[in-house]
């Protein structure tokens, strides 16, 4: 079957707002329209993807996995309508996807002041998927933290991050000032490979939740600071490395340019 796009976007407003009437709002077309529309949606994938309730929706597993893989192709699409545009207009382009907690701008910047006539942009990579703007065309490099799928890209590392032991405030181990794996030992640690948690927010509302304590790279710890939350060095953590990354098919001299302007920045 053809998956119809304009449904799938309506789904992904339902899903995000997890309610009708705000979706509906976002979309600028009527409640009982949109509440149709997800009716035929589903009858045509011929599956549950909400579950109603009288004050608001939750997905299904299948709804879960649907708005998981919604956010990529919707970003897909609306990257690859841009590219015809800029075709169209004549516009150079540069965009860049970085991970979460990593900052790329001041390359950006380096770059903008060489090369004003370029546009720039930048895209979010999900942290279970981080090379996925590069691969759906949405991003011709990124600045992504180790691991990922590295099949078919060209990769140079830049730097470590030191990990974090990320916990609820009230934990017994947030009032140390460092800790070690040792410590760790015996601690309920959050699931993140079994729990397919849709994004960091989720993950993060977990852990306060009392979930579990989870390992994070200090830039996501401190890029998501909530008062119920702390985070302590492991000192014996392995680091996390960070890396530049392109296709390995690209040799635009842009690209190469940028290369080298964020490679001695970033490094520094």
């Amino acid at each position: 079957m053809d998956l119809d796009l304009r449904k799938l976007r309506y789904f992904a407003a339902v899903a995000e707002h997890r309610h009708f009437g705000r979706a509906a709002e976002k979309l600028y077309i009527a409640q009982p329209v949109l509440s149709r529309q997800i009716k035929a949606f589903e009858q045509e994938l011929d599956c549950a993807l909400l579950v109603r309730t009288t004050r608001n929706v939750e997905l299904t597993a299948a709804g879960k996995q649907l708005y998981e893989e919604a956010q990529g192709i919707l970003a897909a699409v609306d990257a690859a309508v841009r590219r015809v545009h800029d075709a169209d207009l004549g516009v150079r382009r540069l965009v860049v996807a970085f991970s979460p907690g990593l900052r790329v701008s001041e390359a950006i910047r380096e770059f903008v002041m060489r090369h004003p006539e370029v546009e720039t942009d930048v895209v979010p990579a999900r942290w279970r998927e981080p090379d996925a703007p590069l691969r759906d065309g949405r991003a011709q490099i990124g600045y992504l933290r180790r691991p990922f799928d590295e099949s078919g890209l060209r990769t140079i590392p830049v730097g470590h991050e030191p990990r974090v032991a990320c916990m609820p405030a009230t934990h017994p181990l947030a009032s140390r000032r460092q800790l070690t794996l040792a410590d760790l030992d015996g601690e309920q640690m959050l699931d993140v490979r079994n729990r397919r948690t849709l994004s960091l927010e989720e993950k993060f509302e977990l852990i306060a939740s009392g979930h579990g304590l989870v390992l994070v790279p200090l830039g996501v710890a401190r890029a998501y600071v909530r008062p119920d939350l702390v985070h302590r060095p492991v000192t014996d953590a392995p680091g996390a490395e960070t890396s530049l990354v392109v296709a390995s098919d690209h040799h635009d001299k842009l690209l190469r340019e940028f290369l080298d302007i964020a490679i001695a920045t970033l490094r520094h």
